[in-house]
C-alpha cells in the first residue's frame, strides 16, 4: 500500500534536552549496595572531618589565651570531646559499635594541641 504523499522525515531533538520517551536504561552491573557504600564513606568522611576542624578551632582558640588558666583545660577537653564523637560518629554511619579503640584516635588533635598549647 504505497501513498503518493511524500514521507516526512523525523524531526531531530536538539540534544541539549533530555528526551523523555529515549530515557536511559540503567545498566545490569549497577549495584545499589556499592552505591550506598560510597554513600556512607562519603558520610563518614564528611563527619569526621568537621569533627576534627572544630577540635583544631577549640585547639587554637585555647592557643590565643594569653595566660596559663583552667580555661585551657576546658577548651582542650572540648576539643578531645568533638574529635572523639566525630570518630564515633563514623562508627555509627557504618552500622557498627560506637565503642571501640578507634575512639583513641578523638584524642590525637588534642594531645598535639596540648603540647602546642601548654608547652
Amino acid at each position: 500500500m504505497s501513498s503518493n504523499l511524500p514521507e516526512r522525515p523525523q524531526q531531530r531533538r536538539p540534544r541539549h534536552l533530555m528526551d523523555p520517551n529515549a530515557l536511559p536504561v540503567r545498566p545490569a552491573s549497577y549495584d545499589d549496595a556499592s552505591v550506598r557504600r560510597v554513600q556512607r564513606w562519603v558520610m563518614t568522611a564528611l563527619v569526621v572531618t568537621v569533627a576534627m576542624l572544630l577540635a583544631v578551632g577549640w585547639i587554637a582558640i585555647a592557643g590565643t589565651m594569653v595566660h596559663k588558666t583552667p580555661g585551657k583545660w576546658v577548651l582542650l577537653a572540648n576539643a578531645a570531646a568533638f574529635g572523639v564523637a566525630g570518630i564515633a560518629g563514623g562508627r555509627v554511619i557504618h552500622q557498627k559499635s560506637w565503642i571501640s579503640p578507634w575512639l583513641l584516635l578523638g584524642f590525637v588533635p588534642s594531645v598535639v594541641g596540648a603540647a602546642w598549647v601548654l608547652g
